[in-house]
């Protein structure tokens, strides 16, 4: 009998195997739209025996120029080989990328008779249009899913192109040089298997390549003592995504639903939780009218691309008690560093963007929870979620780090910018001023009061030390946020459908400056520009406001909801964007009746204003959270519109394709408007 059992137990494991078994050779294609950026450093140049103190148009570091961060799409082939020894995967790749990576050096030093000359005529401009490496890489598979990390060569192909004004006689040189570069690179990635041939990834890299050696750039037309010559070295932070292809196919394992029936609630979890996401959005807008610019206005004609991974840890300490903590890297700005749009386009862009990988412990929390008895309800395990069974009648509190749209501002059709919709004016009440540090955490306690018809939350949280500041002030007594929420759950009779209505409060006090006051002594003269009169008159002011927020079901497969909310206008904002009215709302629908009950469409749009003293600050030249032209000669409300389709590929992995429209961009007549284009790559498990 034991001899009988035993190769049906070695087929139902070969038949059913628990993780991807990646043994074998890939090729495949990797793209990066905007996401790589690079620093270029020219070391000590000189003309003859002469050192040139060169630096970047208004940079004053001295006679080294320390490098100038540029962005650039990249994108070319790869191909490898995998061997797997249980579920340790290693391997070699070998890839080949094209990239247009520019970056100049000004020459208009003083003592060169520069200093007066436009610096555009006297540059030297550096392009890296080709880049390759050759790694290793280890890593461990489990379920569909491959972590790894990778170290290697890498190499690099640069052209220079020196560009001199002849100050005596007029007139231009120029000279050209060729470059090629041998390093090496560090990175680390994850790859899943949607289909037995295909995969999709995202890869990170850090690059070095070394320093050159001295090279020539020609002679400076009316100096005398001999060429130009220079030395350069770059490093280069890259994020890809990548399409793999195996053409001998991968086992993969089933999905959990694939093996036993859904159990929303097992006793058997245990206490703790992992769960993680990664999130990839390349975004680009092409031109649009622009007859100026301001310091943080929308740029014309550019492409960026933002990346978040986070993990989602739990454990459960006692009954009732739970402790969880977020780890989460990202990389990546948005368009115009998230600048130049209030309703801005990309909900997972932070105004903390990085060109590297950032590192932080974005949520950590515990969870306190007083059941009141009568009846229970089983609650799945899920992000920030340990497998429990709780009273529906309960009190919660939660005390640590947070965002407050984890509890609140709900909607199951637009509250998630991984999963629906980008635009910040669609999935948040924009004129909610929540305190919160750049990347949109504060730390504080929320208490919860809930029934099956309705709950009462709110929240006393820490605010930043002042706009925009990545740093939470410490002085709780005197500045800090108050949130107060109402969530009514109701069944429409006409549809016998359920619905949500959620009403909200805020009042934040924090160190801000007040825009009538700014604009006053600005327009008088007393300060030299808005923006000093900005830094100068802050202190402890209050904003308050609300926002009314609906979610209803009309069919299986459609839903509705629309938000609205307002603030006084008065000060400016702490921590979200630079608006003090607005209204949203729109539609989700699944795509059952083409037989795709997983996929999402999903449509909205939305329209924001500001009060006229906040118009007042604008035109004189003050700077918001994330807008200001310089000037708001014409004002108008903003508007966008965005439809978005979310193409279920497994159950873990969703590909979403996303346009926006947008009117009068940071409310200005005189730019746009501006049409965007995105797509998104979300994996979770």
């Amino acid at each position: 009998m034991a001899a009988a059992a035993d190769p049906a137990s070695r087929t139902r494991a070969t038949t059913v195997p628990a993780f991807v078994d990646w043994s074998g050779g890939y090729v495949g294609l990797q793209a990066s739209a905007g996401a790589s950026y690079g620093a270029f450093d020219f070391g000590r140049t000189t003309i003859g025996t002469r050192t040139v103190p060169a630096f970047r148009t208004g940079d004053t570091t001295g006679s080294r120029d320390q490098g100038q961060d540029a962005t650039t799409a990249v994108g070319g082939l790869f191909g490898g080989w995998i061997w797997q020894t249980g579920q340790w995967v290693y391997g070699i790749e070998a890839d080949l990328s094209g990239a247009n990576l520019k970056r100049p050096l000004s020459l208009a030093t003083p003592g060169f008779g520069y200093e007066a000359v436009n610096p555009d005529l006297s540059l030297i401009r550096a392009k890296t249009d080709l880049y390759g490496s050759l790694r290793a890489r280890l890593g461990y598979s489990f379920e569909r899913y491959l972590v790894y990390a990778s170290f290697g060569l890498a190499g690099a192909n640069s052209r220079f192109l020196a560009t001199y004004l002849d100050l005596a006689g007029g007139g231009v040189s120029t000279a050209r040089a060729e470059q090629s570069y041998l390093g090496f690179t560090l990175g680390a990635g994850v790859q899943f298997a949607f289909h037995p041939n295909f995969a999709l990834g995202i890869d990170y890299r850090y690059v070095d390549l070394g320093e050159s050696r001295r090279f020539n750039l020609g002679t400076v037309p009316g100096l005398t003592g001999g060429p130009v010559s220079t030395r350069t070295s770059a490093t280069s932070n890259q994020m890809f995504a990548r399409l793999m292809w195996f053409p001998e196919g991968l086992r993969l394992p089933p999905e959990p639903d694939e093996i036993a029936p859904h159990d929303p609630y097992n006793g058997d979890t245990g206490r703790f939780s992992l769960h993680g996401q990664t999130t990839l959005i390349a975004q680009g807008v092409p031109g649009f009218r622009s007859p100026y610019r301001g310091e943080q206005s929308l740029v014309p004609g550019q492409t960026q691309q933002t990346t978040t991974a986070t993990a989602f840890l739990g454990f459960k300490l006692l009954e009732g008690t739970e402790l969880y903590y977020n780890p989460e890297f990202s990389q990546g700005f948005g368009l115009s560093g998230t600048t130049g749009v209030a309703g801005f386009v990309n909900g997972e862009a932070q105004k903390a963007g990085a060109a590297f990988p950032r590192l932080r412990s974005n949520r950590y929390f515990v969870r306190q929870t007083f059941g009141l008895g009568g009846e229970i309800e089983d609650v799945p395990d899920g992000p920030n979620q340990v497998a429990t069974r709780r009273d529906i009648e309960r009190i919660t509190v939660i005390a640590g780090k947070f965002a407050l749209g984890d509890f609140f501002d709900g909607n199951k059709y637009a509250h998630d910018p991984r999963v629906d919709f980008f635009n910040w004016s669609l999935w948040a009440s924009s004129a909610w001023d929540f305190p919160a540090n750049l990347p949109g955490f504060t730390q504080g306690v929320v208490a919860e009061y809930n029934r099956k018809e309705f709950a009462i939350r709110a929240a006393y949280t820490q605010v930043p030390k002042q706009p925009s500041s990545d740093v939470l002030d410490p002085r709780v007594f005197d500045r800090a946020g108050f949130n107060i929420e109402f969530e009514g759950r109701y069944r429409m009779p006409e549809l016998d459908r359920p619905g949500v209505l959620r009403l909200g409060f805020f009042s934040n006090v924090g160190n801000v400056a007040d825009f009538r006051e700014v604009a006053a002594l600005t327009q008088a003269g007393v300060f030299e520009d808005a923006v000093t009169a900005t830094a100068l008159t802050r202190r402890p002011r209050r904003k308050t406001g609300f926002y009314a927020n609906l979610e209803q079901e009309l069919t299986d497969d459609l839903g509705m909801f629309a938000r609205a909310s307002f603030n006084d206008g008065r000060n400016e904002s702490l921590s979200f964007t630079d608006i003090d009215r607005s209204f949203s709302g729109g539609f989700s629908l699944k795509g059952t009746a083409w037989g795709r009950p997983n996929d999402t469409v999903g449509v909205g749009a939305a329209v924001n204003g500001i009060t006229r003293a906040h118009q007042a600050f604008f035109d004189v030249g003050g700077l918001g959270l994330l807008i200001g032209d310089g000037r708001l000669t014409r004002y108008a409300p903003e508007s966008a519109f965005e439809a978005f389709y979310a193409v279920s590929l497994t159950k873990a992995m969703t590909v979403t394709f996303d346009y926006q429209h947008v009117e009068n961009p940071a409310y200005n007549q005189d730019r746009g408007p501006a049409d965007f284009f995105a797509a998104r790559l979300h994996v979770d498990f």
